[in-house]
């Protein structure tokens, strides 16, 4: 996997006086794009070394991580499982773009009630599902864990470490915990959480070997997959000042609060700041079936 990296480059845009570098990490690969690649890596070759045929995973609809498992398990010779969150998508005469893709990479899908699919963590639960498919690698939801965080601690690379800000979206926490870990103590690490609430703290913590970090929760817009037009409106707009794709649910958010944030004079004169374009642009195309249905404006990729 370690090929699909040549892609990665960096672009300076500025806004105001601030300049801000972007790290194009969602050039890696189309769909294994960004931290879904980083959070894979180790995990890919974990299953490889244990010699077991099948990767199980959980997600929901749109979830850019399904897509992500199916299409390297398709690509690496493993059998794909995942559990999708909503029982009702298994009567759905057609499924949205995420799931296609998903599918078209031979995955197989377990649709669950949104109670059942609670128990993912529960070992009760879990085998039951190795009765229902037989032995496999499971892969957590979000793909977080330790092998997720050693492959995000390569995020950052030496000449990243000149920056006195870092700033990246969060979703389980798994992408900041591994970029806090290869950070430079002197470094300041912003996350911008697309959730609500405080437990994100608690979950960065198990994983995060240094205090150079802070999360920034001003910028969720409601929550996961809450999306306003003010968001849209601002999404289209950077699109189209520096040619660089956002998605509403992760990066559009942060690259939204980082404005904000200059605006009120957060980043001292002077600041250079880095920003972690973790992809996630695969899953616009079935964001958009929504807003249509909504009558929203779209966004544009």
């Amino acid at each position: 996997m370690n090929d699909m990296c040549n892609n990665i480059k960096q672009k300076s845009i500025f806004y105001g006086e601030t300049e801000i570098v972007v790290k194009r990490e969602d050039l890696i690969h189309p769909i294994i794009s960004g931290n879904k690649f980083r959070k894979l890596k180790y995990n890919i070759e974990k299953a490889k070394d244990l010699k077991i045929k099948s990767l199980l995973t959980f997600g929901g609809a749109f979830s850019n991580h399904i897509a992500a498992l199916a299409y390297a398990g398709n690509l690496y010779g493993f059998r794909t499982i995942g559990v999708i969150r909503g029982e009702e998508l298994r009567h759905a005469t057609e499924l949205n773009p995420t799931l296609t893709i998903a599918k078209s990479n031979g995955m197989k899908f377990k649709f669950v009630s949104r109670e059942a699919y609670r128990l993912k963590s529960n070992s009760t639960f879990v085998n039951q599902l190795k009765d229902e498919f037989g032995a496999f690698y499971l892969v957590p939801e979000g793909g977080t864990n330790d092998l997720a965080i050693k492959g995000c601690e390569e995020i950052l690379q030496l000449e990243d470490l000149k920056f006195e800000y870092v700033c990246c979206p969060v979703g389980t926490g798994g992408t900041i915990a591994g970029i806090i870990n290869a950070s430079n103590k002197n470094q300041k690490i912003l996350g911008f959480p697309a959730l609500k609430g405080d437990f994100l703290n608690q979950d960065i913590r198990k994983f995060a070997k240094q205090d150079n970090w802070e999360l920034i929760t001003d910028y969720h817009f409601g929550g996961y997959g809450k999306i306003k037009p003010e968001l849209i409106s601002f999404i289209n707009s950077f699109k189209k000042e520096y040619n660089i794709p956002l998605d509403p649910i992760y990066t559009g958010k942060m690259m939204f609060g980082i404005f904000n944030l200059i605006d009120k004079s957060y980043f001292p004169k002077g600041s250079r700041v880095l920003v972690v374009h973790t992809g996630g642009l695969k899953g616009v195309c079935g964001i958009n079936e929504i807003l249509k249905r909504k009558n929203l404006p779209l966004i544009e990729i």
